[in-house]
């Protein structure tokens, strides 16, 4: 048998191996073989036993043994011997192999053979495994091949050109003499070449960048070569499915791409030619969708004619209603890079990235969601948002979390009334609840506590959701939330915006009771159903005793959270119900302030800057008068709070007889300024207090990470001495509080004296307190 027959036979004899072990024992064979052939030194089946080798190298065998042989075969002088080593070292050698630098002086010596077909075998092999060593022993020699008259040696010159500038960058310079000569050559292999190595030139170098702008010109020579390609007629060797060679047309726009980049006169002198390429070039096959792909992306990178993009945006358009998934899915890829530039122009296809949504795949869908979320404006909320809801109800889960995020940041930047945009959340929370992010509750509740307007419509709404489904989380807080503000006007079932429900007290607690005993309810949820049970304590009449008996079986939960806040709420039933303390602590929450952390909507892209913290910020005395600043830093030892401190309602009284609901937050009206740091702040003497003559104000004496010492200072303007005078104050349990004693009870008249007292606040695990907490420092004077 002829030795091709030898290595057809042992193809054949691997394939019909049954079992991998038949096949490792017939390669072993083969191996052992090859190892005698190798040592036989040369009989002419060299060049054979190598072939085979190679193929069990593609089988993924070890043939490391077969090295050396391909360093004999290359230097033999038979082309049939060369062209098997040479193909063996691109297989089994490369730039790390001790090996590949003993055939360099073989390579330099076949670069000059007289063949050129021996010069393209040395030529692709540098080009393949060549290391920084063997390019800068070897550029010289690459360079003069440049030159070569032979345009088969010349194409592969230049590909190896390119190896040798990735590999050492400062030879570059050595081949942009001849990279501009080779724009002339005819040949569509050498052009092609030499557009490679001109793109690789210009993206190493800004000075070859420049000087192939300038001196060199070499725009207007692309121009005519692309002109010539663009009208060309039917030519067989070129035509690749009606377009005249789309490899070099591509090649040639990233090439003009990179020149045309922030320069005016290159763009200019291209502009033209890329109208003609944009408007002549057939679209319906894949290579003319990729030489338009590459078209509008020079438009877009250049400086480009406002038209002439209007153009580009079209293309793309288009390429949206390929039945081919790859091009649609790059074309929303494109719109989505120029959509806040040419937003009018996108604005267009506006009904055709939406029908994208319906799309079976995946990845078509989610660049269709990005492109039309990027879409929707002021002018568009409404439409927009229908469609992006009806994608909502069906999308893929991993989808969901991504669109429900979206329709809230839109809802937010352009939503029409504040009804519209709390119908849109609710509705969201209706269908997705599960898939939203943690600060939407929040911030729907923010949103709700502004619009006092709509809160009987509100509460009315979630209510009747609240009754249909408590399977969604997030809807089921804020409605619990909501029910617990605004239950009265529930009850009243008055309400303009919606059909009314007649609801009874007995109606609201069985929801309330049902959401605490459901196992779909998360401890968060609970705690949410709660609070609002006991806040309805103070906004019914005939159940307060039924409010009182749940509040009372959740003292022994086995969830400390949930167990805390019975025991806390039982105690207001228990201690404090004679003082009226439990009707000011469950008033409504204040007006949250939107601008607050936490209220942010997921959007963390730098709206909220930190305090600078480098230096102390003293007070200005103007701002004396608004001591909100001041005393926050204070509280923020207790925990800190989101929400702004209010004054809570008081009835006209003497200072003898000063109510308790009056004076449960001295601090009210002290807004918190969130994230500043009390030690970075001179906190003066500030008056907390002052009505009917009492004045009361609080002086800070010492401050550390955990602790503060404050000096509470009480004074009298009134004709009459104040006798019997005490001071309380109250604190959540996570702060330990200390009171000394107070300096005497009488407060003399006409401010002739003062009262004084030390109150130590200690919060050793800086604990964060739930925001329906009575959270406040809080004073009570008797």
């Amino acid at each position: 048998m002829t030795p091709s027959v030898r290595l057809q036979e042992m193809i054949r004899v691997i394939r019909s191996a049954r079992t991998q072990g038949e096949e490792r024992g017939i390669i072993q064979r083969e191996c052992a073989d090859i190892r005698s052939q190798f040592r036989q030194g040369d009989n002419g089946e060299r060049s054979h036993s190598l072939a085979k080798l190679l193929y069990v190298h593609m089988l993924g065998y070890p043939a490391h043994f077969g090295q050396m042989e391909c360093v004999r075969l290359i230097a033999s002088p038979r082309y049939s011997e060369k062209r098997i080593g040479y193909l063996g070292a691109m297989m089994l050698l490369d730039e790390k192999q001790d090996a590949s630098l003993l055939i360099t002086n073989s390579i330099k010596n076949d670069l000059s053979h007289s063949s050129q077909y021996v010069q393209s075998l040395a030529l692709c092999t540098l080009a393949c495994m060549g290391s920084a060593e063997m390019c800068r022993d070897l550029a010289p020699e690459i360079e003069r091949l440049l030159r070569a008259s032979h345009s088969y040696i010349k194409k592969k010159a230049t590909l190896c050109a390119v190896h040798i500038i990735r590999k050492v960058p400062e030879l570059a310079e050595l081949f942009t003499p001849s990279a501009r000569t080779l724009l002339s050559e005819k040949n569509h292999g050498v052009l092609h070449g030499a557009v490679v190595l001109i793109t690789e030139l210009c993206e190493r170098n800004p000075d070859t960048l420049v000087q192939f702008r300038k001196v060199i010109q070499a725009v207007p020579e692309l121009v005519q070569i692309m002109k010539g390609l663009v009208t060309s007629s039917y030519s067989p060797e070129h035509n690749v499915a009606g377009i005249s060679d789309p490899f070099l047309q591509v090649r040639i726009l990233r090439l003009l791409r990179i020149l045309g980049h922030n320069n005016d006169t290159a763009s200019d002198a291209m502009n033209d030619l890329l109208a003609q390429v944009a408007t002549n070039t057939d679209s319906s096959k894949t290579a003319g969708s990729a030489v338009l792909y590459e078209t509008v992306l020079t438009i877009m990178d250049i400086n480009s004619e406002s038209g002439l993009r209007v153009l580009a945006v079209n293309i793309l358009g288009r390429f949206l209603l390929n039945n081919d998934r790859n091009i649609r899915y790059i074309s929303m890829t494109s719109l989505q890079k120029i959509v806040q530039t040419d937003h009018n122009a996108v604005q267009r296809h506006r009904g055709t990235i939406v029908d994208c949504l319906k799309d079976q795949d995946t990845s078509v869908k989610r660049r269709a969601l990005e492109l039309s979320l990027a879409l929707v404006s002021a002018v568009n909320i409404r439409s927009m948002m229908k469609e992006l809801l009806i994608f909502l109800s069906v999308c893929p889960p991993e989808l969901r979390s991504q669109t429900a995020s979206g329709i809230f940041n839109a809802a937010e930047r352009y939503s029409p009334s504040k009804r519209w945009h709390i119908d849109t959340i609710l509705h969201v929370l209706t269908t997705a609840g599960g898939d939203v992010r943690d600060e939407t509750v929040p911030n729907l509740i923010q949103l709700i506590t502004t619009a006092s307007e709509l809160h009987c419509y509100t509460v009315h709404k979630l209510y009747r959701a609240l009754i249909k489904d408590i399977a969604q989380q997030s809807l089921v807080q804020v409605a619990c939330w909501c029910i617990g503000e605004y239950g009265d006007l529930l009850l009243k079932g008055e309400c303009e915006e919606i059909e009314p429900v007649q609801v009874t007290e007995d109606d609201i607690l069985d929801a309330l009771e049902t959401v605490l005993q459901s196992h779909m309810s998360s401890p968060a949820t609970r705690g949410f159903a709660l609070t609002a049970t006991m806040k309805l304590s103070t906004r019914i009449t005939d159940n307060v005793d039924r409010i009182r008996s749940i509040v009372s079986i959740y003292g022994s939960c086995i969830d400390l959270e949930l167990q805390q806040r019975a025991v806390e709420y039982n105690a207001l039933f228990k201690k404090y119900d004679h003082m009226r303390y439990r009707s000011a602590v469950l008033e409504r929450m204040p007006v949250m302030d939107k601008n607050s952390p936490g209220h942010t909507n997921g959007d963390t892209s730098g709206e909220i800057k930190e305090p600078d913290t480098s230096k102390p910020k003293p007070v200005e005395a103007g701002l004396l008068s608004e001591p909100a600043s001041q005393v926050c830093d204070l509280l923020d030892l207790l925990g800190g709070t989101d929400t702004p401190l209010q004054p809570s309602p008081a009835p006209t009284s003497t200072p003898t007889t000063t109510s308790s609901a009056d004076l449960l937050n001295l601090l009210g009206g002290l807004e918190i300024t969130p994230g500043e740091k009390f030690k970075d702040i001179y906190i003066p003497t500030v008056s907390v207090y002052e009505k009917n003559g009492l004045s009361l104000k609080i002086q800070c004496d010492k401050q550390t990470e955990t602790e503060v010492t404050v000096t509470l200072i009480a004074s009298n303007s009134t004709q009459n001495d104040i006798t019997n005078f005490t001071l309380q104050a109250a604190v959540p349990k996570s702060v330990q509080l200390q009171m000394k004693a107070p300096s005497g009870n009488v407060i003399p008249a006409h401010g002739l004296g003062q009262v004084t007292q030390t109150v130590l606040l200690n919060n050793p695990n800086k604990a964060s307190l739930p925001c329906f907490r009575f959270v406040q420092l809080s004073f009570l004077l008797n």
